[in-house]
């Protein structure tokens, strides 16, 4: 059998995601549910896959993943700080069975992360401790500024909290870094990045800011990427590293962070560890995000692309076309291997020429295209452009090429 497959790379025409979305059936909107993303099933292959990335990328730089509630008492976040200055962006309500109950569905992940923090004893030896969290948020934009999967209520976050001693923040900050560099190289992106300082109004001790810009600094320096400084755009409770993206079309997107925390969640919510010396000591806490959101990363990765992408996250990485139903058999046989080998396969059935199949495939960004005819069947053989292998081969190579890189 001889199967014919092309890696097609078609003209950038830079569509917006939402067009894309209902181009290639990955996603919808609906008035239902503002700002909330329902996703289809070609759309949700993509989101578990970056998932599956997401979960390797942790596990190989040494992050232990937790899950949280997504809705807690309204304390937690009087208690952060964020209740009073973020409220309006916060989806809360008071419990109509007990009225001295208040509940917030959680916008971010961090105030919950220091209950598992604070569970046991921490000692310094502990330190540094990574959690990492698939964390589903809610926040309250202004349904004004929402637009597509940029800008949502409802997102998910790969979320990340680094708990560790103030003279192991340069080291994790540049472990924090390299991770960035290498994940987003997987997608050929080269990240530039940008450290946010002091601002006017901030909390803790001028000598700890210096510390850790000093830090951060040294992180940057260390892992040689270009930067620039952006004096006083830090958070009132840390300095932050911002990686951005530049797109095919010259669009900068902020995406992943390094937030440097120096007393916010440690002193609101008395997180503390034992040194050397058996004196209870406050973390510093790195809050550290690759992805920024799912939806952000997916919408900026079809727009980039228009929709072409990797044959390893493509919803479906192999279709496979028959000129006749004399060869169905046998291309059943073919998508029957692929599914075994793990690669996410389709056969063709519609009834419409050949070079209709062809057309339709290419145009939803189906990697690879196989094509059987009689003489395919005879020989059994299979040729990949120009070049002809055998069947386990072809299996062989294209199963390869569909796993998850490593990360």
């Amino acid at each position: 059998m001889i199967v014919s497959y092309y890696y097609m790379e078609l003209p950038k025409k830079h569509r917006d995601h939402r067009e894309l979305g209902q181009l290639l059936d990955l996603f919808s909107f609906h008035d239902i549910a503002p700002g909330a993303v329902f996703w289809h099933p070609n759309g949700m292959t993509i989101f578990r896959v970056l998932e599956q990335a997401a979960r390797q990328m942790n596990d190989n730089a040494g992050y232990k993943e937790i899950s949280t509630p997504i809705m807690v008492k309204s304390e937690v976040f009087k208690k952060s700080g964020h209740f009073e200055h973020y409220q309006k962006n916060m989806f809360h309500f008071v419990n109509p069975t007990d009225e001295n109950e208040e509940l917030v569905i959680k916008p971010m992940n961090c105030p919950e992360s220091t209950y598992i923090f604070n569970a046991v004893t921490r000692s310094y030896r502990d330190m540094p401790l990574r959690f990492a969290e698939l964390g589903r948020l809610h926040r309250n934009e202004l349904s004004g500024t929402l637009g597509g999967l940029f800008r949502v209520r409802q997102m998910t976050m790969d979320d990340a909290h680094v708990y560790c001693r103030p003279d192991q923040a340069e080291d994790e900050i540049k472990h924090i870094i390299e991770t960035i560099q290498h994940f987003y190289a997987v997608f050929g992106f080269s990240p530039t990045y940008v450290l946010a300082t002091r601002p006017e109004k901030f909390l803790g001790s001028v000598e700890d800011w210096d510390k850790a810009e000093a830090a951060l600094k040294a992180a940057l320096v260390a892992s040689g990427v270009s930067y620039t400084v952006a004096h006083g755009d830090g958070a009132f409770y840390g300095p932050k590293i911002e990686a951005h993206l530049l797109d095919s079309q010259g669009r900068d997107w902020q995406m992943g962070t390094a937030q440097l925390d120096l007393v916010m969640l440690a002193k609101q919510f008395e997180t503390h560890y034992i040194d050397e010396d058996s004196i209870k000591k406050m973390p510093w806490v790195i809050h550290r995000a690759v992805f920024g959101t799912f939806e952000r990363f997916i919408a900026v990765m079809l727009e980039h692309t228009d929709g072409t992408l990797p044959l390893w996250l493509s919803p479906v990485q192999a279709k496979v076309l028959y000129v006749s139903d004399d060869e169905r058999a046998y291309a059943e046989e073919v998508v029957g291997a692929l599914h075994h080998a793990g690669v996410r396969a389709e056969l063709d059935t519609q009834n419409a020429t050949l070079g209709k199949k062809i057309r339709a495939a290419e145009v939803l960004r189906i990697p690879v295209i196989a094509v059987i005819g009689a003489k395919e069947v005879a020989v059994r053989t299979v040729s990949v452009r120009n070049d002809v292998k055998s069947f386990d081969d072809f299996i062989a190579d294209i199963a390869k090429a569909a796993r998850i890189p490593t990360i």
